[in-house]
């Protein structure tokens, strides 16, 4: 029964390439950011549900602007709170921003930020909650929504692996100040590379523009407050005036045009892919994997293994029959699991017990996921479902 089933398949069609074609036909083309990637930022907007939306060249981008701004907003307060699994540019842009990581334990239901740990840590010189929402799932609740706003802590949401999820029927990424996503090839909708920053906020905005292309302040489009900047340096050149030191974010219009295409086709997609999840948990053998997700409002990126119980034997069985099958796989869930095993972060760990991370411990170790793609079809997941459950433990 061998299959062929990578992490993605397909996240390009004709129809992408056929609105490139149209792109580069044109005169006069200019591919450089202009207004195919204003056109996409407005559109995004409407689709996610929020008055603003910045396009740059990956998620990791939008994870590193918005720290910017947070430190242009709050140079006192320090501490921002972190989840253990995560991709790594999540916890680099905070350390990058000269603010210091506190780790919390993940929430196995939905693999996101253990709520409880978050509200333990917030004190004082907290400034904000980074969340992640890992896979598709939720990790939000009215508990923790209530808390840190009574608490004065700004949450900023990372969404790249959950395009369309909703938290009441909201879409995730319209309840932080700043949210971001990616457009990776393997994500629900891909511009190649690229990322997206979006707000409510017309300043965080303006600074977002800025903090995007190399700082300078006419990329905020805010003319009042451009003139201002303008008379406050009259021995600059009003074109050429760079008021906070970062680099060139930008994406282009191919990535627009790609990204404008994909984005009519997201909502079926991400229907498919949780009609998929929800076949894949009810084949999985509850007793070798996990299958209890919290999956209302998800919108699955990829397919969640992680084991029952600890067991080294089981998953060097497990790794050898995917690779017989062909079957791709990553360990660790997002990120490679625990960021804090991680050599960057050692610097960070003193006074740091890895025993009172254990959930996501379990997931380092015993967590795994594989590919969900819309044009994955019913019979391939019951052979998915079907190899992995034959596994001897």
């Amino acid at each position: 029964m061998k299959i062929n089933h990578p992490l993605m398949h397909n996240n390009f069609l004709n129809s992408d390439m056929n609105a490139v074609r149209k792109l580069i036909r044109k005169k006069n083309l200019m591919l450089t950011q202009s207004k195919k990637v204003l056109e996409f930022e407005k559109k995004w907007s409407k689709w996610l549900g929020v008055k603003y939306s910045v396009f740059v060249n990956s998620g990791s981008s939008a994870n590193f602007i918005s720290m910017l701004i947070l430190k242009s907003l709050s140079p006192k307060k320090k501490e921002i709170i972190v989840p253990t699994l995560t991709w790594v540019s999540d916890i680099n842009s905070v350390i990058m921003s000269g603010f210091k990581p506190v780790f919390v334990d993940i929430d196995p239901k939905n693999l996101s930020m253990n709520e409880d740990q978050v509200l333990k840590k917030i004190n004082k010189n907290t400034l904000a909650v980074f969340i992640t929402h890992v896979q598709g799932f939720n990790g939000l609740s009215e508990k923790i929504l209530k808390k840190i706003k009574n608490k004065k802590v700004i949450l900023i949401e990372d969404v790249c692996e959950s395009h369309g999820a909703t938290f009441k029927n909201k879409k995730l990424g319209t309840f932080g100040l700043i949210s971001n996503f990616s457009f990776y090839y393997a994500h629900h909708m891909s511009t190649i590379e690229g990322g997206m920053v979006c707000t409510n906020d017309k300043k965080i905005y303006e600074k977002a523009r800025i903090f995007r292309s190399h700082g300078m302040s006419r990329e905020s489009k805010n003319y009042t407050f451009e003139k201002k900047i303008i008379r406050k340096y009259p021995k600059l050149s009003p074109q050429f005036i760079f008021l906070h030191p970062t680099f060139n974010f930008r994406n282009n219009e191919i990535g627009a045009v790609i990204g404008l295409n994909q984005l009519k086709r997201l909502n079926r997609n991400n229907r498919i892919r949780t009609k998929n999840l929800k076949l894949f948990l009810k084949l999985l053998n509850p007793l070798k994997y996990r299958t209890n997700y919290d999956i209302k409002g998800s919108s699955n990126y990829a397919f969640p293994v992680i084991f029952q119980n600890k067991n080294f034997k089981f998953r060097e069985k497990f790794e050898l029959t995917l690779r017989k099958h062909n079957i791709e796989f990553r360990r660790g869930n997002a990120g490679g699991g625990n960021q804090l095993r991680q050599p960057y972060l050692k610097p960070y760990l003193k006074g740091i017990n890895l025993k009172n991370f254990s959930e996501v411990e379990h997931v380092h170790f015993f967590g795994y996921y594989i590919g969900n793609y819309p044009s994955l079809k019913n019979e391939k997941i019951k052979k998915i479902c079907k190899i992995l459950n034959k596994i001897n433990l």
